[in-house]
């Protein structure tokens, strides 16, 4: 990505981050109420992910599931995970935990449409591999989200989901990274916001398997 292309994909991030949060506002603002109203404080869950250059961040995050819900099990959110809240659920559902994340994207953390960042301990494995796909920012949306929208429920049928991440479903995604990195465009991200917004809404219509909070 040359650095003409690096400025006007961060002046789109700004630009649309900053009118999301705004267009957003009341919605952001209902789903503090619920969250509160059903299970108190904090409202925000936040954790510490790898970012451009293998700088680590904070991410943020509407809290989908019990407070302390990190001492209560482990990483991955798999299936009926006893641990989200009915709040949380309705969240997962719709992506709504994500918006916090705007503000990731206003502090220059992250992008839109990026590889999602992850864990210190997942990119220290496959640290060779990110070397690429973090030479630039992590995004909110990315190919791979696209395709593992269902990777709770793929975790939930296997033996070991833990194992059946880092074996199958993390490597793939660091393909799908690789490969936006090496493609990516302002047209490319355009492409990649619609059919996440066509998949989100399609929710609505066709009710499938939640997404596991990221880890």
């Amino acid at each position: 990505m040359t650095a003409i292309q690096r400025l006007a994909k961060r002046t789109f991030d700004v630009v649309l981050a900053a009118a999301g949060l705004v267009a957003l506002s009341p919605v952001l603002a209902a789903v503090v109420l619920l969250i509160a109203a059903e299970s108190g404080r904090p409202i925000l869950f936040r954790q510490t992910r790898v970012g451009r250059g293998f700088r680590r961040f904070r991410i943020v995050k509407f809290r989908t599931m019990v407070a302390g819900a990190e001492r209560l099990g482990g990483p991955l959110s798999v299936g009926a995970d006893p641990r989200i809240t009915r709040v949380g659920h309705a969240l997962r559902r719709f992506k709504l935990d994500e918006l916090p994340q705007l503000l990731n994207v206003l502090a220059g953390d992250m992008s839109l449409v990026g590889p999602r960042p992850e864990v210190p301990e997942y990119v220290e494995r496959f640290r060779a591999e990110y070397e690429e796909i973090l030479s630039i920012r992590p995004g909110l949306t990315d190919l791979a989200s696209l395709k593992y929208r269902d990777e709770s429920a793929l975790l939930a049928a296997a033996a070991d989901p833990a194992a059946e991440y880092v074996a199958v479903i993390l490597p793939d995604k660091i393909r799908l990274g690789r490969e936006y990195v090496r493609r990516a465009s302002v047209m490319l991200d355009l492409s990649i916001i619609l059919r996440t917004i066509g998949a989100v809404a399609g929710v609505a219509t066709a009710p499938g398997p939640e997404v596991g909070e990221p880890r």
